[in-house]
């Protein structure tokens, strides 16, 4: 289980990422993400492009899913952890679009199209990445709600190849994806924990 020193460890990692993106960290970051991208190549590009594009309307699912489940099967505590996972997507869509516009960190494909293939074009900024961010989110949400590791492991694996398909499809750095992935994985801790201190507080009173 993640504990509050861990946390506030990985934000700082991340705000050190977010510091030092744009001096020497962005070589690494680069040379990282020119052998995960690649050339243009249908196959792959269609398969890892559908991971990318199903991170949100899976996010967006699982708390209309968790709800429907408790709502048809009169499960209270279903219908909270969907509205703990609501949450957390909310939170962690609004954190992530200010950071960008916080960061105005460009697409690696615009800064560096000579050795950049880009596979897709989103317009907006690259810090960090968004679609990373949600999937961690209810990665996360998923193991705090329900702690087996049948839905730990592919709901992490999953949100990791989120993460590896942003930079196959070269719209994001690694530091984007990984600043996505702390992002997501916060917001969603805090979420829970804010709700189950709710939960005691309304016990108490």
């Amino acid at each position: 289980m993640i504990n509050i020193l861990l946390l506030n460890r990985l934000w700082l990692v991340f705000l050190l990422l977010v510091l030092v993106s744009g001096v020497h960290a962005q070589n690494l970051d680069l040379r990282l993400l020119e052998s995960i991208n690649g050339p243009v190549n249908p196959g792959p590009d269609a398969r890892w492009r559908a991971v990318t594009n199903s991170a949100i309307p899976i996010a967006i699912a699982t708390p209309v899913t968790l709800f429907i489940a408790g709502q048809i099967g009169h499960d209270k505590n279903l219908k909270e952890q969907s509205y703990v996972a609501l949450g957390s997507l909310a939170g962690s869509e609004i954190l992530s679009t200010t950071l960008k516009a916080i960061t105005h960190r460009n697409r690696p494909f615009v800064d560096h199209s000579d050795v950049i293939f880009a596979k897709e074009f989103p317009a907006d900024y690259s810090m960090p990445s968004g679609h990373t961010t949600v999937a961690f989110s209810t990665a996360t949400t998923l193991s705090l709600s329900f702690p087996k590791w049948y839905v730990i492991v592919p709901a992490f694996s999953y949100a990791a190849a989120v993460g590896y398909s942003r930079m196959y499809l070269g719209v994001h750095y690694p530091s984007d994806v990984l600043g996505g992935a702390l992002l997501g994985s916060a917001s969603a801790y805090i979420t829970y924990k804010a709700n189950k201190w709710l939960r005691k507080h309304k016990k108490i009173n």
